[in-house]
Order: structure tokens, then sequence, then C-alpha cells
């Protein structure tokens, strides 16, 4: 139980590292801080509904694919994490969506599509689901919220960094799962 706790959370922290990341390029912005506690709010919630998504349909699957869930669930996690730090080598960045109406929207969709790939994964491997949902909104809130602020002060430091670490870390955990199966 605690073993699965602790992957949770560090899949939870990998997954909101994009939307940390990206965030740190919107407070650039100079947003208000009740703007801020919008869009974390809003990003969080799409990391909530998208795995849950996720994890149901994996659930699903696990029950006729057995064993090879394992192995797929595995390499979806691997392919999330060479996808995020291949990102860290592109020169431009999308930060041109408005913060506000359908491009806040879009901005949650964007930062979340991983974690429903995760959930799949997840579910598969038949994971908690109240728990991850809990971890993943609230991982991904506070790191976006970290991030509008960090940028709001900070500027690009640590820009393309949190994306590589987080894409490194589910990298480790895919290999895990599939030497583990």
């Amino acid at each position: 139980m605690i073993a699965e706790l602790v992957t949770i959370g560090f899949m939870a922290f990998a997954l909101s590292m994009d939307a940390f990341s990206i965030s740190i390029g919107m407070g650039l912005m100079g947003l208000r801080y009740k703007h801020i506690a919008k869009i974390g709010l809003m990003v969080g919630w799409f990391h909530v509904m998208m795995p849950l998504i996720g994890l149901v349909l994996g659930k699903l699957l696990s029950q006729h694919i057995g064993f090879l869930a394992f192995i797929l669930g595995g390499g979806m996690l691997i392919i999330i994490g060479i996808q995020m730090i291949a990102a860290t080598f592109q020169h431009e960045r999308d930060t041109i969506l408005s913060p506000t109406g359908w491009g806040l929207v879009l901005f949650a969709v964007s930062v979340s599509i991983d974690s429903f790939s995760a959930g799949l994964s997840l579910g598969m491997l038949g994971a908690k689901t109240w728990v991850t949902l809990v971890s993943f909104g609230i991982m991904s809130t506070v790191l976006t919220w970290i991030g509008l602020i960090v940028g709001r002060k900070m500027g690009n430091f640590f820009y393309g960094y949190s994306e590589w670490l987080g894409g490194a870390i589910l990298i480790a955990f895919g290999v895990k799962i599939i030497l583990s199966a």
C-alpha cells in the first residue's frame, strides 16, 4: 500500500511537470493571483477527469488482456516520458493560448493529455482509483500555481528542466513495471 502511494505520488509529480513548465511561460504574462488560482484549479480538474477516463478504460481492457497489461502499461509510461523529454529540445513553446475562456480550457486539456494515457496504464495495472485521482489533481493544481508564480517572479530559469525531470521519472516507472511483469 505504501509503495503504491509513493509510486502514484511520483507519477502525479512527473505528469504535473509539463503543467509546471508551461505555467512558467504563462506566468511571464504577469497574471493576477486570482487568475493564477483559477488556472491552477482548471488544470487540476482536467488532471482528475482525464486519468479517470483512462483508469476506467484501462480496467476494462485489463480484464481482457491480463499479463499483457503490464507490458502495455509500462510501455505507455515510457513513451509519455520520452515525449516529455523530447519536448524539452523544442526551441519554440506554445504559450500563445490566452489563459481565459476557451484558451484556458485548451491549455488545461493540452497539459492533461498525458494524464489520460497514464490513467489508462494505471487502470490496466489495477491502481486505486481515488488515490490516483486525488494525487493527480492536487499535484497538478499546486505545481501549476507554483509555475505561474515562479514565471511571474523569475522568468525562464526553470522552463525546460522540469519537463525533462518528469519524463525521466515516467520512463523509470515504465521500466520498473515491465521488469516486474
